[in-house]
């Protein structure tokens, strides 16, 4: 089994722990309503993906 053979110091740890950050998704425009939606994913403003309506959207209901 390993085993470490000395402590680690708290700045190694936690320098180490300093790169763990939580990035921002990649945002794209909609080919079809112009708004800013996730990369492959269903726009959630009109409800295409890839040229195609795939779900219906409260939005489009009502008008």
């Amino acid at each position: 089994m390993a085993v470490p053979k000395r402590k680690s110091s708290k700045a190694r740890g936690r320098s180490r722990i300093a790169n763990w950050k939580a990035t921002a998704p990649t945002l794209v425009e909609c080919p079809q309503c112009h708004e800013l939606k996730r990369a492959h994913a269903v726009c959630e403003n009109c409800g295409y993906y890839d040229g195609e309506k795939k779900i219906s959207v409260k939005a489009d209901e009502k008008k």
